[in-house]
């Protein structure tokens, strides 16, 4: 039974899954917005809001923990852009935008882009 089981699975384990979420929680930061199926963009958003929360703070902990999701470069980009820019913002710091379903296996798709 799912009683209390609120992740979605994705259909992949939970390793596959973790590095599914980091690596499109890395594009997100590289590009500024990605587009995916609504169920991963779903999934994505509060993975990223929180490491966007722990940048706002940016202690030596926060980027080594930073570093350790998304990479150097990209925890960089968290520290010293993106989180000046939500200096005074206390959350909500993505949107989801629906787009049209696809042809091929009409699967919903999504953008989501840091607000």
């Amino acid at each position: 039974m799912r009683h209390h089981k609120n992740k979605r699975s994705l259909g992949r384990e939970r390793n596959q899954r973790n590095a599914l979420l980091r690596n499109l929680a890395t594009s997100l930061i590289l590009r500024g917005r990605i587009e995916t199926s609504e169920a991963k963009a779903k999934e994505v958003r509060p993975y990223v809001e929180r490491l966007v929360t722990r940048a706002k703070t940016g202690t030596l902990a926060n980027r080594r923990f930073l570093i350790g999701q998304v990479g150097e470069k990209q925890a960089g980009k968290l520290m010293e852009k993106i989180a000046l820019q939500y200096k005074n913002r206390k959350g909500g710091y993505t949107r989801i935008i629906k787009t049209v379903r696809r042809l091929k296996d009409g699967s919903f798709r999504a953008y989501i882009e840091l607000v």
